[in-house]
């Protein structure tokens, strides 16, 4: 959420950020109108309950005669207060509900663009790789041929876009998962946590899902829960409404789950295969930081998610998304894309956003120095890495002539020393 006095104070530079990311500016006005008309009845309310307070002690000092006079003033006054407390909390109400709309400004370096195509290619690292003596498969022909993804029951089992890992398939999703968790608790100073996968409204709020992308989640229709789009939304939500020393800070996250979304958004896109899913898996992290650390912190998020792709070996780039592309909640973003030979695209197995103050606000996380008044953190997230894209670029970058896959030398380990998937 955007803070009310920056609206306030500065409503242009605020409606220039909201143009830069592709919002409509005449939000900002409703936002204005209702904020003026909250502060102009909270006035009269004040108001109201300084002349009843005034009134009440000269009560006692009335004649008999002018005492039934005045307490039917008052009365009178008393219903007037009541009636315009019920305006406020409705006005209120309007107020925050015009306010979770509003997306969240660019930071000053990111670069002014439209969509996708503005965005910037900050770095590469390593090279495509090229297949000189075959054609490389994509990996829904590699997966059915080895017998480690079936497509066909995973639609008989759900619908469309649900599939089965199965043996190896299976297995090396979870070497993946595994390997990367070891990574980021052993090495990167991130605590391990195994959270709810249902959330109430509150939580989803707090990460600002809602109520911008309520049609993208899974909802339980009789209960108050949620089913995590993200497990960024309960990590970013573990200390809402909580007070942090200061000297806790840095505090970094990482969990894995399943995430489920639905995917309206992309009807039509990437129908073959597995890159896109109500329901996939996805190691995250989150970091809840200083403000004065966080563009810091943001660089260091990347990295973090780049040496993966390092250690697997496989050709990645880091893409700097421009205002049109930044989502609702980032201030600034970057992707990590790998390359899939098979596929022949580069996929996005990472999104690293430093979301600023704007979840804190919803979710009221903030943090303490000494005796001075409680300010808010800022947090950021990011996959490290999100499968099942990070499984599709190892597939597919290391299929082999003889259609069987070499398991990377990082993940041999978690997969008791095997080599290579060969069909059962």
């Amino acid at each position: 959420m955007l803070d009310i006095k920056l609206i306030r104070e500065h409503p242009e530079l605020v409606k220039q950020g909201l143009k830069n990311v592709g919002a409509d500016p005449a939000e900002l006005d409703r936002v204005i109108e209702a904020d003026a008309r909250r502060r102009k009845l909270q006035f009269e309310l004040d108001e109201m309950r300084a002349r009843r307070t005034r009134e009440s002690k000269e009560l006692g000092k009335a004649s008999a005669e002018e005492r039934e006079g005045k307490r039917a003033a008052m009365r009178e006054l008393g219903e007037q207060i009541a009636a315009g407390e019920r305006d406020l909390a409705e006005i209120e109400r309007d107020c925050e509900s015009l306010m979770l709309m509003l997306p969240n400004l660019p930071r000053p370096q990111v670069p002014v663009g439209a969509s996708d195509a503005d965005n910037r290619i900050v770095r590469s690292e390593g090279t495509p790789q090229e297949f000189t003596s075959f054609k490389p498969l994509p990996h829904w022909e590699l997966g059915e041929k080895l017998s480690i993804i079936d497509f066909a029951r995973g639609v008989k089992i759900s619908g469309t876009r649900f599939h089965f890992l199965v043996g190896a398939g299976a297995r090396l999703e979870r070497a993946l998962i595994a390997w990367m968790l070891d990574i980021k608790t052993r090495e990167q100073g991130y605590l391990e946590l195994a959270p709810p996968l249902m959330v109430n409204t509150a939580t989803v709020i707090g990460s600002a899902h809602l109520p911008k992308f309520a049609d993208t989640m899974y909802r339980d229709i009789e209960e108050d829960f949620y089913f995590i789009p993200t497990a960024e939304v309960p990590l970013t939500n573990l200390y809402a409404r909580e007070i942090i020393e200061e000297k806790r800070l840095p505090i970094y996250l990482t969990a894995y789950t399943p995430c489920f979304r639905r995917e309206k958004m992309s009807a039509g896109r990437d129908v073959r295969g597995i890159k896109r899913g109500h329901q996939f898996d996805k190691v995250e992290m989150v970091k809840i930081v200083h403000p004065a650390s966080s563009d810091s912190e943001l660089e260091k998020l990347v990295e973090e998610a780049c040496e993966v792709c390092r250690r697997l070996e496989i050709a990645f780039r880091v893409v700097q998304m421009c205002t049109g592309d930044l989502g609702f909640a980032a201030a600034s973003k970057y992707d990590i894309e790998m390359w899939a030979p098979g596929c022949a695209e580069w996929l996005e197995v990472s999104s690293c956003s430093n979301c600023w103050d704007f979840q804190a606000r919803r979710a009221q996380i903030r943090f303490r120095s000494g005796r001075d008044k409680p300010e808010l953190v800022h947090t950021l997230n990011g996959s490290g890495l999100g499968l099942p894209r990070t499984l599709i670029a190892v597939m597919e970058n290391y299929q082999n002539e003889d259609g069987s896959i070499t398991i990377p030398k990082v993940l041999r380990p978690y997969m008791d020393g095997a080599e290579r998937i060969t069909k059962a």
